[in-house]
């Protein structure tokens, strides 16, 4: 239950000595790089994480042993002035640049934005994906609790303590939630930094002020929400009535994916009609992240926000469709709840901006991956050794040992090309799209692969004395058409993008830090909501350690402007 009065640091906690710099001695945790989404290895173990969480993820489900832990809702509705602002944000666990230029923004006790003057946050609501790639203690550490505990390294003194509640997005299910109750939920007295965390689920209700309430939901298996779920939700229920208002949090905006699957939003709306509906209680506001930008949709009688500009890399909006039809006439589901259109309202960045970004892919992908790179040139070196041993009789024995057979490497390209185009399952619609742009991309692969092998058998290295043609091609093809095929590879992003294929990895490819987002929202005395959508242009790239700062105040500084300013117009809800 919210407490008014100004909090002493939680018991237990070692109020650490303020860094000197950047080492990771001093800060307790180790600044991360922005993860490399075009890593072979992370491509690879992302993909069998993926399909494990597939095949066995019900397995690795921890919903149902949360019964057993403590199935209060919480209370932050009493405040001295009825009024409380709380924060969200979301897609934050990244490289410690974007994560902490965010973190650093919602840890200041006021923002001036737009001319005018916004108090932190009294809660802090973590919409999903804390970590990337993969949850792990280690990567929470480095990658959110530590930049978080630098911004606000204790509670601020004279004022209530902050609260941090946190829902799991997909990235923190790839252990089965181990790690995400461990950080977030395990301990009464658990904190991170300044903020305090109250939660014992990976799910929660908080009653707000002025007959407002937060439910925040984690259905991370399509349309299943496991039973000790639904029945904490209809206890917290229980307390609602036909004035409360509900704020919605889910881990994806399913709102804007069941466009291509309109099964996605089953559950949400199963949810909406089963358990907020019956009280007489309105839903006024979803929101959730996943989607790596901003965007809006609503009618006059509720806001649908996707806001995942938290850390991770910058996802494009030009594909959001201009009205969204929820839910989706074709789902089949027969007890849904009655369709309504929801207007497009605006994007961060805009439709014109992501294009001009997706351009930029030629020469963000080889810098950003360099990995990638080297991966395509290696198989390149292959298939153009198989092209040429196979077009030629003198091979020798050693050269053939060296030598994968021409049919191997094909359908490695083939394979490899359609399977990073994603194709769906053949029940979905326009599933043919994603087989077409994969089978181009490595008939374009193919391609480049007979070119070399015709450049190469021009020249005089392949009649040199075996190992010689071997050193040549690693050394100097390798890298070459390694290059090439990366040019290939974001050429195919970007068209493909254009038919809704791979966009997602478009903009993953280019790591994009800048163009960050997060909501500032406000619950006045008389019950209206004001949502305050707040970007950030540039995040910072250097910081500047202050030593000898008041011990509520960030560890780290940036060491030049690092500006929030309003994505559009406050949303006022009523």
């Amino acid at each position: 239950m919210t407490d008014d009065h100004p909090q002493p640091p939680p018991t237990g906690q070692v109020v650490p000595r303020r860094p000197t710099g950047m080492h990771p001695r001093e800060l307790g945790f180790t600044p991360q790089r922005p993860v490399g989404w075009l890593a072979p290895l992370l491509l690879l173990s992302t993909g069998v994480r993926t399909l494990l969480a597939v095949l066995f993820g019900a397995y690795l489900d921890k919903r149902e042993l949360q019964n057993a832990l403590d199935g209060g809702w919480f209370d932050h509705s009493r405040t001295e002035d009825g009024e409380l602002w709380l924060d969200y944000v979301a897609d934050l666990g990244d490289g410690f640049n974007a994560t902490y230029s965010v973190a650093y923004l919602l840890a200041q006790p006021r923002l001036e934005v737009g001319g005018a003057s916004l108090p932190r946050g009294r809660l802090l609501l973590m919409g999903g994906d804390q970590v990337y790639p993969l949850a792990s203690g280690d990567g929470y550490e480095s990658r959110m609790k530590g930049p978080y505990r630098a911004a606000l390294p204790e509670p601020p003194a004279g004022a209530p303590q902050p609260t941090l509640f946190a829902l799991p997005g997909n990235h923190d299910w790839y252990d089965g939630l181990t790690a995400f109750i461990r950080l977030f939920a395990r301990r009464k007295d658990g904190h991170i930094g300044g903020w305090r965390t109250e939660q014992r689920r990976s799910y929660f209700a908080v009653k707000l002020p002025a007959n407002w309430w937060l439910f925040a939901i984690d259905e991370q298996f399509g349309a299943y929400i496991d039973d000790p779920q639904l029945q904490y939700f209809e206890e917290a229920a229980h307390h609602l009535g036909p004035h409360d208002r509900v704020i919605l949090m889910t881990p994806s905006p399913k709102w804007v994916k069941a466009k291509d699957a309109p099964e996605d939003y089953d559950a949400i709306d199963y949810f909406i009609r089963k358990i907020l509906d019956p009280t007489g209680a309105t839903t006024r506001v979803l929101v959730s992240g996943d989607m790596h930008h901003y965007a809006r949709y609503s009618d006059p009688d509720r806001e649908m926000i996707t806001c995942g500009g938290g850390g991770a890399y910058l996802l494009g909006t030009q594909d959001l469709p201009n009205e969204l039809i929820v839910p989706q006439p074709d789902t089949l589901t027969r007890n849904r709840s009655v369709s309504k259109p929801y207007a497009f309202r605006k994007s961060y960045p805009d439709a014109a901006a992501s294009k001009r970004m997706g351009w930029s892919v030629f020469h963000r992908v080889p810098t950003r991956n360099p990995g990638f790179v080297t991966m395509l040139g290696i198989i390149h070196v292959l298939t153009m050794l198989a092209m040429a041993g196979a077009s030629t009789d003198g091979a020798g024995i050693v050269a053939r040992l060296f030598s994968i057979p021409l049919s191997v490497m094909l359908v490695l390209i083939i394979g490899g090309s359609v399977a990073f185009a994603q194709p769906p399952k053949a029940d979905k619609p326009k599933h043919a799209r994603h087989w077409i742009a994969g089978l181009l991309h490595a008939f374009a692969h193919i391609g480049l692969a007979v070119f070399g092998t015709w450049l190469w058998l021009q020249l005089p290295f392949h009649d040199w004395t075996w190992p010689g043609p071997l050193v040549v091609a690693a050394v100097v093809y390798g890298p070459v058409f390694g290059f090439l095929a990366t040019q290939v590879t974001a050429l195919y992003l970007l068209l493909a993008s254009l038919v809704g294929v791979n966009v997602n990895e478009l903009f993953a490819g280019q790591g994009i830090e800048d163009a960050k987002s997060f909501l500032r929202m406000h619950i006045d005395r008389e019950g209206t909501l004001t949502i305050h959508p707040i970007a950030v242009e540039k995040i910072c790239r250097k910081w500047t350690a202050d030593p000898h700062g008041a011990p509520d105040s960030s560890w780290l500084h940036p060491n030049g402007p690092l500006t929030p300013t309003r994505i559009e117009p406050p949303i006022e809800v009523r």
